[in-house]
């Protein structure tokens, strides 16, 4: 039997990381579900579909998400499970890809395959609610689109997704304690930190900066005006795919070198 990765071996332990903790994964799937949906039916009802849309995805696919991650390896919330979980006998790698599975694959499939499910029902059920009479029917009608998973505002959500849920995972292996909460807070320092940092430099350059995203634009106001100075084309597209690729890719394997440095 191969000593690093073994495919009855793996598919034992995936099964055995689900069944052996049903109560944290899937309460936590329903938790996301379930609130995805209130989420939709309340700002659909209050403010219309296209604000309900994107409410809904943001919350349940980042939140939902990144408790996911930050769960998958909960064993080591407690020194008993943590040593029981590293004596299992499975390679390090295939304790790894069994997080990566349950948080970057299976929670993703399950989650964008109800949230389609949903908004097809949702936009239906608007369009259905039209009146057929009346003259701006078709406008109406076409005002309303299902959901893309293409769009650049669905690909900037999944791509923080990813980012943020490799985070999660990493953070989970180094804190034992509300882990989620401790990584949250170093998240949102992060944010918080490159915002002034691009300001500071941007302070170099330019006069009356009201506000510097990081990465992408800086917004300068002169009395009423405001004008938007963007990233060069070449920076601007290294950045794009750094955040895109390069930082997921770093933190998920980062959590494979943590989970391995723990079984030492």
């Amino acid at each position: 039997m191969n000593d690093v990765f073994d495919i009855k071996r793996f598919i034992w332990l995936l099964k055995k990381s689900v069944l052996e903790q049903p109560a944290l994964l899937l309460g936590l799937l329903a938790v996301t579900l379930t609130i995805t949906l209130l989420t939709y039916a309340i700002v659909q009802s209050m403010v219309g579909i296209g604000k309900a849309q994107l409410s809904a995805f943001v919350l349940g696919f980042l939140i939902g998400g990144s408790f996911m991650a930050s769960s998958v390896f909960s064993y080591f919330s407690s020194k008993s499970n943590g040593v029981s979980y590293l004596l299992l006998p499975a390679s390090h790698l295939e304790k790894w890809l069994c997080g990566i599975i349950i948080a970057g694959f299976l929670f993703v499939l399950i989650y964008l395959g109800f949230y389609r499910l949903i908004d097809l029902y949702f936009v239906d059920s608007y369009r259905n609610n039209l009146d057929h009479h009346a003259i701006n029917y078709l406008t109406q009608y076409n005002s309303v689109e299902i959901f893309s998973f293409e769009n650049p505002i669905a690909r900037s959500v999944i791509i923080m997704f990813f980012n943020i849920s490799g985070a999660m995972l990493l953070g989970s292996l180094y804190f034992n304690k509300v882990s989620y909460i401790k990584v949250a807070l170093l998240i949102c320092l992060f944010i918080i930190g490159t915002y002034f940092i691009n300001l500071f430099f941007g302070s170099f350059f330019f006069e009356h900066i009201d506000l510097a995203l990081p990465f992408t634009s800086v917004f300068l106001k002169v009395d009423k005006e405001v004008g938007i100075i963007d990233m060069p084309s070449a920076p601007a597209k290294a950045a794009g795919f750094a955040i895109a690729y390069v930082v997921p890719s770093v933190l998920w394997l980062l959590a494979y070198l943590r989970l391995k440095e723990k079984e030492v």
